[in-house]
């Protein structure tokens, strides 16, 4: 199957460890997650719950973001974020060994938003060293740091794709890293007003994940009116095989009518 749940953002009506187990019973494999610990460096024990979730239910983690702070505060991510480098570079320990041990390799870096008292080139120039301690610590496993643009933050500075491809070339010049891609979600990028059709002409080889919602509303496919089996199709016929990532809210009796409708969505 070519889709990945996020269950951090689907079937939320229900316990967070009983998400990977519900998702399989909707007919999936695979699930991604955003942080699912309170802090950068949970506890063993809360640590080996979230993974034997996993594996109990039968499904592959395919994605796992960084701790991003506190997401329902506002925070979007500690990459740029002064004063926190150490607590990054911890979480990338803990993130890499969680992936290692599920088989997980690409990982969400959320940006941050821009910090008052700092200056915006030094916040990215914080970024550009975060992100390449993130990638030497998933590349040990074989991993890939994903950045992406997102909507509705009004102080990330990452709102489209050029932004984020701007910041994964310039880790790669001052640092070498290679394993930083772009995770193009497309409700953000539509949202944005980001030409997502000339995204995916010019840019599909360089995507490491494609994340969907509908729009408007950030609903299931077909709530909205973004062409998104279009935008899914051209990537693949450009060279993307990877999976898609569900990230969008519904309610969990209904969240995935839309695939069973369409199950030609199914095969890449």
């Amino acid at each position: 199957m070519t889709f990945t749940v996020n269950c951090s953002i689907l079937l939320t009506e229900l316990p967070l460890l009983e998400r990977p187990a519900a998702a399989r019973a909707a007919g999936f494999d695979a699930v991604e997650f955003w942080w699912p610990f309170a802090s950068s460096v949970p506890g063993d024990a809360e640590v080996t719950r979230f993974e034997r979730a996993i594996t109990d239910a039968g499904v592959q983690l395919t994605g796992l973001n960084f701790n991003a702070g506190d997401m329902p505060g506002g925070d979007r991510g500690l990459v740029s974020w002064p004063g926190r480098e150490a607590e990054f570079r911890d979480n990338a320990d803990v993130v890499a060994s969680i992936g290692g041990r599920l088989g997980c390799t690409l990982f969400n870096a959320l940006y941050g938003n821009r910090q008052d008292g700092h200056t915006s080139e030094s916040q990215d120039d914080l970024a550009v060293a975060n992100l390449a301690a993130a990638a030497a610590a998933v590349g040990r496993i074989g991993g890939t740091v994903l950045l992406e643009p997102v909507s509705n933050a009004p102080h990330y500075p990452l709102r489209r794709a050029a932004d984020a491809l701007d910041v994964i070339g310039r880790v790669q010049r001052e640092t070498g890293a290679g394993n930083v891609r772009l995770l193009a979600d497309f409700y953000h990028l539509a949202v944005n007003g980001d030409d997502v059709d000339a995204v995916v002409e010019e840019h599909a080889t360089d995507f490491g994940h494609i994340q969907i919602a509908d729009a408007p509303g950030r609903g299931a496919p077909g709530t909205g009116n973004l062409p998104l089996e279009r935008w899914i199709g051209r990537s693949r016929e450009l060279g993307y095989g990877g999976r898609v990532g569900l990230e969008y809210t519904a309610a969990v009796g209904s969240a995935f009518d839309w695939a069973r409708r369409q199950p030609d969505w199914h095969t890449p």
